[in-house]
């Protein structure tokens, strides 16, 4: 969970659910904000989530499976508006208006037995439930979302909480912190994640209790890519930074903590190509680098299988492989600070290095 500033109340009771146990969820080195020409980019594919192994919620296999989201029927009914749900009746939210609503961020749910990444449009809402003139149970806050997603035709999809093994095969506590929003992950505490699909859109639920006083917390997410505002590199460009200094950053963008080139990344890849062609004596070290989000040793793999993806690309357009080579750094050569968002993006970056 983001922590908050003490002086805003939103803040203050956030910070005392930290003190009782908080875990938030966080990134595995997902995508990097890839400079693009301005364009939608498609729904990712569907990634690799721990399938579900509970017969009744979202279908019965093996656990540790790869799960796929089209493993949950798509729903039939009248969906209501994003994000689907009214306030429950006596409470009120206390959720930060600054991080109520967002058009593209990152969220962290357990899916099957794993702590999974998603991307796109998110909803947040935290109510505290010892109201005196209508206090809620956890379990009557959980229930009540239970059954509403249940009309709506979704399907529950973790078979786990947020215990210390799980998030340590996620790359331990700090890196499940950094973008977590339900009120806790502790003993005490109860998260589950709920998947509805339809018309080929997938909506993701987080319905958190716990913490001291007893909060309630609301995550919807529906999954999609960014849209990019941002201008890429052209090959001009990237010629002037390398003869200046030898090297130039470029950020692509990838699969949520893959290797896999997403479409968009093409345009980079392709002004890589004319860079090559217009200097036929240049010859270049991709090098691939993470944010510190994740293990050490799979932030060393992701980065050096992002560079090999990049080269193979450009290969595959008809680039010598002589002139080209590939490596990866990991987290080893931060550029910013990982302390914040912006900063972690600028490091999960592809350097073109000139080779003499």
């Amino acid at each position: 969970m983001n922590r908050p500033a003490a002086s805003n109340p939103t803040m203050l009771l956030l910070a005392a659910l930290a003190l009782a146990g908080c875990q938030p969820s966080a990134p595995a080195n997902d995508t990097a904000t890839t400079p693009s020409t301005p364009a939608t980019i498609a729904t990712p594919a569907s990634i690799a989530i721990p399938a579900p192994a509970t017969a009744g919620d979202a279908g019965a296999m093996a656990a540790n499976a790869d799960f796929d989201p089209a493993s949950v029927p798509e729903s039939t009914a009248t969906l209501p508006p994003f994000p689907f749900f009214k306030v429950p009746d006596g409470l009120s939210s206390v959720q930060d208006e600054k991080t109520r609503n967002s058009s593209f961020d990152r969220e962290h749910m357990v899916a099957g037995d794993k702590v999974v990444a998603l991307e796109g449009k998110v909803f947040r809402d935290l109510f505290p439930l010892d109201n005196p003139d209508r206090p809620y149970s956890a379990l009557e806050f959980q229930r009540n979302y239970e059954n509403a997603i249940r009309d709506l035709g979704g399907a529950k999809v973790n078979t786990v909480q947020f215990t210390d093994e799980v998030n340590d095969a996620f790359g331990g506590r700090d890196a499940v912190d950094a973008h977590f929003h339900g009120t806790c992950a502790g003993v005490d505490c109860e998260n589950n994640t709920y998947l509805v699909r339809q018309g080929g859109k997938e909506y993701w639920i987080l319905v958190s209790t716990g913490a001291i006083p007893l909060h309630g917390a609301l995550v919807v997410l529906e999954r999609k890519g960014m849209e990019s505002r941002l201008g890429f590199l052209d090959a001009s460009a990237m010629k002037k930074a390398i003869d200046a200094s030898g090297k130039v950053a470029l950020h692509i963008n990838f699969d949520v903590d893959k290797a896999t080139l997403r479409p968009d990344a093409q345009p980079v890849v392709a002004e890589i190509d004319k860079l090559l062609a217009g200097d036929p004596a240049l010859k270049l070290s991709i090098e691939g680098h993470t944010d510190n989000t994740g293990t050490p040793a799979h932030n060393q793999e992701l980065s050096a299988a992002r560079a090999r993806s990049v080269l193979g690309a450009l290969v595959g357009m008809g680039v010598d492989p002589a002139r080209l080579s590939s490596k990866g750094f990991g987290q080893d050569q931060p550029v910013a600070d990982n302390a914040s968002e912006a900063g972690r993006a600028q490091n999960r970056r592809v350097e073109l290095v000139k080779v003499d």
